[in-house]
């Protein structure tokens, strides 16, 4: 474990010389929006839907006009976005949630937070890092995919994923680390064919020093 958290230091020092800026590749101005953007990123490229939020959130402008909206006519907004029937459902029946029990307001909490219709762990967890700076671990792909490669997790779950993480990553990093890997993945450590000879974490890399 200890090795492991002086692995992970070595790669934030590297990281934060790469990637200093590295936060949320979804576009948003408010938790609600983010909250919706992070529900439509599932199975769908942040690019698409940062597109199909744009004409969104020009047509829906706040978490009243979500949760009066026409079912039908919802599903054909996010349809771009792909699975848009459960989409839709989540996004209109969360933001009634919010109305009826959360005040009008994207709750601050993962207690809460996880309550939303379709709101998981990922979602939660990026909302209150990026909205109510609360850290957390975001694993996604990019994060489930490196942290295997690197050695910081042999789970393929992605909850368990963040409860390795949780211990070897210092809590104050929780947050941006994540962004970083997703920033990393798309940068060098790809799914397909990652470029370990231009990798500047490959000496603390497990993928690479076991080949």
């Amino acid at each position: 474990m200890q090795k492991k958290k002086e692995q992970v230091l070595e790669i934030i020092k590297v990281f934060d010389t790469l990637y200093p800026d590295a936060t949320c590749s979804l576009d948003y101005k408010d938790p609600l929006q983010l909250l919706i953007s992070t529900q439509l990123a599932a199975q769908c490229t942040d690019a698409r839907v940062n597109i199909v939020a744009q004409s969104l959130f020009s047509k829906y402008k706040n978490v009243h006009d979500f949760a009066n909206a026409d079912l039908k006519e919802l599903e054909q907004d996010v349809k771009p976005t792909g699975f848009y029937h459960n989409k839709a459902k989540n996004i209109k029946n969360t933001c009634k949630m919010i109305i009826d029990e959360f005040g009008g307001k994207v709750p601050d909490n993962l207690e809460d937070l996880l309550k939303l219709p379709g709101v998981g762990r990922k979602t939660a967890n990026l909302v209150l890092g990026d909205i109510f700076g609360v850290p957390g671990i975001v694993v996604d792909t990019h994060a489930k995919r490196l942290s295997g490669r690197i050695g910081l997790t042999k789970n393929s779950d992605p909850t368990k994923i963040e409860f390795d993480l949780m211990k070897v990553v210092p809590k104050e990093a929780w947050s941006k680390f994540c962004h970083q890997l997703v920033y990393h993945g798309r940068a060098v450590c790809n799914a397909r064919k990652p470029a370990c000879e231009q990798c500047e974490i490959r000496t603390w890399c497990d993928y690479v020093n076991k080949k």
